[in-house]
Order: structure tokens, then sequence, then C-alpha cells
């Protein structure tokens, strides 16, 4: 960056530094053939008007003074005529040679402009012919620019060397924005290998410029989101290798109880053998919800919508809990609208149902009732389904984390919950990839109600 900074610089200052020699030169030089030419044309109307040789003699002198410029008048054998000075015949005789030269034969009001040099000097000359009392005359006029190119050379030097400066300028000028824009990508970098590390409390600090600020809110949220990662990820091992090794020494306690105790009782061998299935299929289950989560987060169960029954579907799921109700004093409330259909993946809806509905077995309240409502709202053309608990509802900072992977409410219960975590989780991502309406309603001392709305089919 700070090359790229200081090759900007310089090139911008070199562009200038060529347009203004090129223009310094050319406009000093074209300035005076103007002014020559100028002062050539002048000579010219005065030598034609009424004038004594005296006037004009007095204004060749003007201009000498007061523009730097010589006026020669030379008579048709190549004597000066004017002005009235001692010039030695081997100064004289080449300026009119180079005049005769450039002018050639001698017409009336003619005019030639040409550069000439001697040495170092550079003379700009305008030459006319002219009559006078009838007498074929040539006018010189001649402008010195040796002086002037002199001073063009000098302020190119000052141009030089303001240029120079200004390169040294640009040169820190660059080193220090550079050092400016670079440091907080510096610091970005560092704090970036820090998380890389494993240190997911660094914080990306944001800068003066919008686009690096920009850049570090976005590391921040990546930084959140991998925290959030690694958090499902140390859960998924604390709550599957937890709930993994409590079914499976249970399993391996009561078999060994079976082989050395009860394998000749009847009635013990057959509770015992109760506890290993219960446990297998809890185990069954654990694997299913994490096998149905991964799947479906990663895109690779995409919903196969058809039209199916949405009421036999439900009371197919209510009828998967009448062992509770059975064995362990449930009552489930039902109020079901006959012959609804609805368009989705009937095999995950079956899930959301089933998922919803053990939820609320798992918090409902001591009286151990579960309310079920399928309802057809003819206003929207939306079937509603509703599962409502009594048990004590959710915390209101809980509310945002129950769809996340692997989260339980803090709040103690009666019973012990049973589930790995994810049930919720996978009803929000089917739900969500259906495109289906859900969501939940709990008041602390009534329970919470889970709803989704279906399309009517």
């Amino acid at each position: 960056m700070w090359r790229y900074f200081t090759f900007f610089a310089l090139g911008v200052i070199a562009v200038i530094a060529l347009v203004c020699y090129g223009i310094l030169g050319n406009a000093v030089l074209s300035q005076a053939k103007r002014r020559v030419r100028s002062v050539g044309g002048d000579m010219v109307e005065i030598i034609k008007g009424d004038v004594t040789a005296n006037e004009i003699l007095q204004i060749i002198t003007d201009y000498s003074l007061s523009d730097g410029v010589d006026v020669f008048i030379f008579d048709a054998d190549g004597k000066l005529e004017m002005p009235d000075m001692t010039l030695s015949e081997d100064k004289i005789a080449p300026v009119y040679e180079a005049l005769t030269a450039r002018i050639g034969e001698w017409e009336e009001d003619k005019t030639v402009e040409y550069n000439s040099r001697s040495g170092n000097r550079t003379t700009l000359n305008f030459a006319a012919c002219v009559s006078l009392d009838g007498e074929r005359y040539t006018m010189l006029v001649r402008f010195p620019v040796t002086h002037i190119a002199e001073l063009v050379r000098r302020m190119e030097l000052y141009l030089l060397i303001v240029g120079l400066g200004a390169g040294v300028i640009a040169f820190f000028i660059s080193y220090s924005l550079a050092n400016k824009l670079s440091e907080p990508l510096r610091e970005i970098s560092g704090t970036a290998q820090k998380l890389a590390d494993g240190d997911y409390d660094v914080q990306f600090n944001s800068a003066q410029y919008a686009e690096i600020a920009k850049l570090s809110d976005t590391l921040n949220y990546m930084k959140d989101e991998i925290k959030k990662s690694e958090d499902f990820r140390k859960e998924l091992v604390a709550n599957v290798s937890h709930d993994l090794k409590t079914p499976l020494t249970m399993i391996k306690a009561y078999a060994s109880m079976i082989k050395e105790i009860s394998g000749n009782d009847p009635e013990k061998r057959e509770k015992h053998l109760d506890v290993i299935i219960e446990e297998a299929d809890r185990l069954t289950g654990l694997v299913n919800d994490i096998l149905s989560t991964s799947k479906i987060t990663a895109g690779l169960e995409q919903p196969n919508k058809k039209v199916f029954n949405l009421t036999e579907l439900l009371y197919g799921v209510i009828n998967k809990f009448s062992y509770l109700q059975e064995t362990q004093g449930y009552s489930i409330m039902v109020d079901v609208e006959a012959e609804l259909y609805t368009l989705a993946d009937e095999e995950q809806i079956y899930q959301v149902v089933y998922n919803l509905i053990s939820n609320a077995v798992n918090y409902t309240g001591e009286d151990k009732t579960i309310y079920i409502s399928l309802r057809y709202n003819a206003e929207d053309k939306r079937i509603n389904f509703a599962v409502r608990d009594t048990g004590k509802g959710i915390a209101e900072d809980e509310l945002a984390h129950i769809w996340e992977r692997y989260y339980r409410s803090k709040d103690s219960h009666l019973r012990p919950v049973k589930g790995t975590g994810l049930g919720l989780n996978i009803v929000k991502v089917i739900l969500q990839k259906h495109g289906f309406n859900f969501g939940v309603k709990t008041n602390r001392s009534e329970g919470s109600t889970f709803y989704v709305d279906f399309p009517s089919a």
C-alpha cells in the first residue's frame, strides 16, 4: 500500500512536471515570436507613414530600450542605414547575408520570419521589404532569446526541486496514510490468529473507516457463530455422552441381573427385560433424532410434498401416547375436526406433531393433562394445530432459545424430562423448509401452547 501511494504520487508529480516543462517553454517562445511579429508589423506601418528619418530612428531606439529588440534597415546594397551605430563590417555582413538568403527576391511588403543561431546565441528574426522615399529597403527585427531560454531552464530547475520536494513529502504522507490504513488490518489479522487458535473471547475492534468497520462487524458475527457451533459441539458431546451412557449402563446392568439373578424367575426376568427394551427404545430415539437433525440441516432431506389427511395423521400420533393414559394417568383432551387435508411431506409432519406432543408430555403440570386441537380457519383457509400443556410456562429470557439444538429449560420439573433436546429444533427446521407459520404462546402460570398453521388442501 505504501509503495502504491508513493508511485502514484511520484507519477502525478512527473506528469505535472512534464506538462509544465512543455507548456512553459512553448508559451515563452510563442510569446516572444508574437512580440517580434508585432514590432515588425508596427515598424512596417510606421515606415509607410509620413515620418522623417530622425523619427524612425527614435522609434527604433524606443523599441530597443522597452522591448529589447534590435531593428536594422538596410539599403539595396546591403549598407546599414538605421540605426546610426558603429558596427564593424564583419558583424553586419553575416547578418545581411542571412537576411538576403531568407528573404530571397525583394518584393514590396514581403515578410519572412526565421530563427538563427550563433554559438550559444539564439535569435528570433522578422524581415520585411519596405519602400522609403521611393527607395528599396530591407528591415530586420531581431530578438535574442538566449536569456529567456536561460530563464526557462532556471524555472525548470526550480520546478524539478519543487517536484523532488513534493515527492519526498508524498513519500512520508503515503507512509503515514499506509500505516494508518494498515494498522487496523494488522490488528484484525492478529485477532483472527487468536480466534484460529481457539480464543473465542476475542473482539474485532471497529475502525474509523466504514469498510474496515463493516469487516470487523462481519468477523465479530462470524466469531459469535463459530462460538455457538463450538458450544453446540461441546454440548452435543456432553448430552449425547450422557444420554448414551445412561441407557447403555442400564442395559448392561439389567442384562447381568437376568444372567445372574432373574434368569429362572419369569416375573423378575420380564420386568428386567422391559427395562432393557425401554432403554433400547430410548437409544433408538436418540440416534434417530440426531440423524434427522443432521440430514434436515444439511439439506439431504427435502420435503416431498403431497396431499394427505392431517386428521388421520394426528390421531395416529395420539394413539402412540395412549400407553401414558393407561399406565401413568395422563389425560389427552382432543378437539379435532374430521377430514382436514393439507399439502406437505407426510413423514416430516408426522415427526413435527409427534415432537410437539412429546414436548407437552414432558413439561405439562401435575394434573398430567394435554390439550390438542386441529381446527379449520375459513377466513384465511388455514388449518390451525395447537398443543397446550399445563406446566410452568417458559421464562421470557428462554423463549429465543427453546428452538436451539440441545437446549433444555433450566426450570425444575415434577418428573424427569426425557429426550435429547433436539425435538423442537427438528420441528423448527422442518417447518422452515415448508414455509409454515409456527410459534409458541406461554404464560408462567398457565403453561405453553405450541402452534402450527397448515395450508388447507
